[in-house]
């Protein structure tokens, strides 16, 4: 198999962020995943080692804490290998009304979503430029697209992570490294399910023309040829939505 080098993954003991570093283990990649806590991340890597033997490391980190992503990442490359891809998974979701949102509230969501984005892909940016380039994938949303209701801090935040890809796209390219979103509809992860009632699962399987949400491994794949050089070499500055046509959509009758 053949060694990519290292990819970072934040967020990646659960969700989309170990679905993704589980798909990347697979494709030759070494995997720092990072998280919050170290038993969430003692689990991951207890789910990953039996993939590739000795590819992953684990660092607590909270991305919307720049001491903390700065301490994480210093030394993460000895005796492992280069940072040449970074998927920025880390995030929080929220569904509150605007009147009913805080600005605590809102703050916070932009810290981890949107600054969280920016600070780690600045200091895995500059690892990647010492080595002639990489790749950089951050998890936007559709709701930073749409104006999906209760979503005035999220979807803020996953706007401002849509345009910071497209301006790091311009700013990265004559450092050879690519930055790229993906833009995902509703996926079936712990974040999610904590999030939302039954009705509001019914409502967005509703707006969704494939009538269904995305398993985390749907969105692995398009991480995947993201950060393949050989297949997305020419491709930066892009969102690619995956969102079981969400976007695309118009009125959606209900169908029996």
């Amino acid at each position: 198999m053949t060694d990519r080098g290292v990819a970072i993954v934040t967020g990646g003991a659960s969700g989309i962020g170990l679905a993704i570093a589980k798909a990347l283990l697979g494709d030759g990649w070494k995997v720092l995943i990072a998280d919050l806590a170290q038993g969430p991340l003692d689990a991951a890597h207890a789910r990953l080692e039996p993939i590739r033997a000795n590819a992953t490391r684990c660092v607590v980190m909270d991305v919307a804490d720049e001491a903390s992503v700065i301490a994480g990442l210093k030394g993460c490359e000895d005796g492992f290998g280069p940072v040449r891809g970074l998927v920025n998974s880390a995030g929080i979701g929220c569904d509150i009304p605007f009147f009913d949102t805080s600005v605590e509230q809102f703050r916070k969501v932009l810290d981890i979503n949107l600054t969280g984005t920016f600070t780690v892909a600045r200091e895995a940016g500059k690892l990647m430029r010492s080595h002639g380039g990489g790749a950089i994938v951050n998890i936007a949303s559709i709701s930073g697209q749409r104006g999906n209701l209760g979503r005035s801090a999220y979807g803020a935040s996953k706007g401002g992570v849509i345009t910071l890809t497209q301006v790091m796209a311009c700013e990265l390219a004559p450092q050879n490294i690519r930055v790229n979103a993906i833009a995902p509809g509703p996926v079936e992860t712990p974040l999610v399910q904590a999030l939302q009632t039954e009705k509001m699962r019914a409502e967005w399987i509703s707006e969704v023309p494939q009538r269904r949400y995305a398993s985390p491994d749907e969105i692995s794949g398009a991480a995947l040829f993201l950060l393949d050089d050989k297949k997305a070499g020419f491709v930066t500055g892009h969102i690619l939505n995956v969102d079981g046509g969400f976007a695309a959509a118009g009125y959606l009758p209900v169908r029996a």
